[in-house]
């Protein structure tokens, strides 16, 4: 899993909790404690999938574009990082029996934890991530 996918959640999550305005990339990359050109590569990302919506130009910006309860982690990590989990194997001796199939079996393996990442990815959506940030309102988390 790489930083878009958390970038991507931040910035889904802030959306969320401005549901009546336009939130510039600026306002979202200072949330996060990152770059604009990074939070604007996320953003790019999230609207050519339909997350969000954008508009340019004086009071333009970003919005969310579908209902919180209907995208989940698992949505966002599927344009974010899928087959991070895949390992990365260096070239192997093919003519030994364990570097000729190395790759293979690990590859299997890691595409079954994706699978069951996946899973437990689809239980979580937007709104869930929302109400539990605005749980977190005054305490010390």
């Amino acid at each position: 899993m790489n930083s878009d996918f958390t970038l991507a959640i931040h910035s889904l999550t802030y959306l969320a909790l401005q549901p009546d305005r336009m939130s510039t990339s600026e306002a979202i990359s200072e949330s996060a404690g990152v770059h604009p050109v990074r939070i604007r590569k996320v953003l790019s990302l999230l609207k050519k999938n339909g997350f969000i919506k954008s508009k340019e130009g004086i009071g333009g910006g970003f919005i969310f574009a579908l209902d919180l309860s209907e995208v989940t982690l698992w949505d966002i990590y599927k344009i974010t990082s899928e087959g991070a989990l895949q390992p990365k194997c260096p070239d192997s001796n093919e003519k030994c029996i364990v570097g000729a199939n190395m790759h293979t079996v690990l590859f299997k393996i890691f595409l079954g934890a994706e699978e069951h990442l996946g899973e437990y990815l689809k239980d979580y959506t937007i709104k869930e991530i929302v109400d539990l940030i605005n749980q977190c309102k005054g305490c010390d988390c």
